[in-house]
């Protein structure tokens, strides 16, 4: 195994622990609070979605991406790589319509209160189920074409306008199937952005105007958690605005050549998994629901260590 293919596992390999383990602990204590706390707000809905999401993105995306690197052939037979990338292309575009949601929600929620806006505050909450059903349907229906261009790699050379994903093969078959498939993905996620922009930009501006009003007074009502949630929401999006960039850089380069490098192919999937592998870290540094749950679990364990290891000697 010569130096590039080691980095280039490594890299995965530890892209792809950190992120299942991350996204693993998010979900886990915001299942503990959805069974102990009687009110859960819609931001904690969508970040445990967000979660359950870019989870499923690392283990349909990167987790066979790694052991392709490492040397493993044949992991997935033509059912098994129609369903696999169905289910990447799908959790994908949910990550970038959660993250855009969940710009959206804070920034209603934080909004000045006026006579419809508090109607839509007050109905907020039952919003956040039929929403999740209506991206996942909307989502379902533009990534329904994947499974009919996906098939197990076979022996000799790759065909043009074909993906080289390493454990399978995206067979768009000409020019016309393969931009249209671009060019779709493309729109869609480029609109959430815009979107998730536009309303992280009127959270900035709320929270400018804020700052000024209670300059010298610390405590508002509700405003410290309001406007705690209100940064990480935009952090979040800062964070994958940026690595959305550089993945839709190299798409556009991918859409513009017959036949795409590994190598290249390769670079775009490891940054289109940075936001699912570092996010969770930050939910856990930022939120405090989440720290308090890690926290109690950990000085739970702490105990039966303790006595464990006092009864051993």
């Amino acid at each position: 195994m010569d130096l590039c293919v080691t980095i280039k596992g490594v890299s995965f390999l530890l892209q792809t622990g950190m992120g299942i383990f991350g996204n693993s602990v998010v979900l886990l204590a915001y299942a503990n609070i959805i069974c102990t706390e009687p009110k859960i707000l819609p931001v904690d809905l969508i970040l445990c979605h967000l979660a359950f999401a870019n989870l499923m993105l690392l283990l349909t995306r990167c987790v066979p991406q790694t052991m392709t690197v490492f040397g493993l052939k044949d992991l997935l037979n033509d059912p098994g790589c129609k369903v696999v990338i169905y289910a990447y292309r799908i959790t994908r575009a949910l990550s970038v319509c959660i993250t855009c949601m969940l710009s959206v929600f804070q920034a209603v929620t934080i909004a000045p209160a006026g006579p419809r806006l508090s109607r839509l505050k007050f109905a907020l909450p039952s919003l956040v189920l039929p929403t999740f059903a209506g991206l996942w349907l909307l989502n379902m229906a533009i990534c329904i074409a994947a499974p009919f261009f996906s098939m197990a790699p076979r022996n000799g050379t790759v065909p043009a306008f074909t993906l080289n994903l390493g454990f399978c093969h995206v067979d768009f078959r000409d020019y016309l199937s393969y931009v249209i498939n671009g060019v779709a993905v493309s729109v869609r996620d480029f609109a959430f952005v815009a979107l998730m922009l536009g309303s992280s930009g009127y959270i900035l501006l709320l929270l400018h105007r804020h700052s000024h009003k209670v300059r010298g007074m610390r405590r508002s009502h509700g405003g410290g958690a309001e406007t705690r949630a209100a940064k990480t929401v935009v952090t979040l999006v800062v964070l994958y605005v940026l690595f959305f960039g550089i993945d839709n850089v190299i798409w556009i380069y991918m859409l513009t050549v017959p036949k795409v490098s590994p190598v290249v192919a390769d670079m775009r999937v490891f940054f289109s998994s940075c936001y699912a592998s570092l996010s969770p870290y930050f939910i856990i540094s930022s939120n405090k629901k989440v720290k308090a749950k890690i926290v109690c679990a950990a000085e739970q364990d702490q105990p039966s260590a303790d006595n464990q290891e006092s009864s051993e000697r």
